[in-house]
């Protein structure tokens, strides 16, 4: 692989949780510190305050073990996917920006947001999701399987767009029932990783 290193013999190292795609950190290798990565198959940076190599984890044990590396089209910058043995940021967070490495299924994790806070809200007047929550599991499960034999009905005819509209309500209601089970799709997630294997 051709890196590129600037004039202090270093190149940036973006660290990428491999599975949630979250960044983590910013590093930076020299050489002997990217071959030490490639031996041990755990993530070691060139520190530039301690004028040495460093191994991430090497005191605290929260290891990044490497998946995958690649360097950018100019070959002046790598991107280190990573599985985390623990919080990456030395202040016990996910990542160096405060935040946890948790799961981000795009717009799916801000609708289960939503519908946790409409449900925590209790406003069943002005919330569809808060007023069906009330009513209990058994009704949030029956508009499930409402929605189910609806999509069902638009998948055999030619109206793209009215499945397409059904498909979205039986998934907005199946996120409820999750919720009201107690379960989020990370738990989703895991059981089809576990049926993977």
């Amino acid at each position: 692989m051709e890196i590129k290193y600037d004039n202090n013999g270093l190149v940036p190292a973006i660290i990428q949780d491999a599975t949630t795609k979250n960044v983590l950190m910013l590093g930076y290798m020299n050489e002997e510190a990217y071959k030490k990565t490639i031996e041990t198959k755990k993530v070691t940076f060139y520190s530039r305050s301690k004028q040495r190599l460093w191994t991430k984890g090497e005191e605290s044990g929260n290891f990044l073990n490497l998946v995958e590396l690649k360097n950018d089209c100019d070959n002046d910058s790598l991107l280190i996917q990573v599985n985390p043995a623990g919080p990456t940021c030395h202040k016990g967070t996910g990542n160096c920006w405060g935040e946890e490495n948790t799961p981000n299924y795009g717009f799916f994790s801000t609708l289960e947001t939503i519908i946790a806070e409409r449900v925590a809200n209790k406003d069943t007047a002005k919330s569809y999701v808060a007023s069906l929550f009330s009513k209990g599991i058994n009704k949030v499960a029956q508009k499930v399987g409402e929605e189910a034999v609806e999509t069902v009905i638009e998948a055999m005819d030619n109206n793209d767009a009215l499945f397409l509209y059904e498909s979205a309500d039986l998934l907005f209601h199946y996120l409820m029932l999750l919720q009201a089970k107690g379960f989020t799709l990370k738990d989703i997630e895991a059981e089809l990783k576990g049926r993977h294997k």
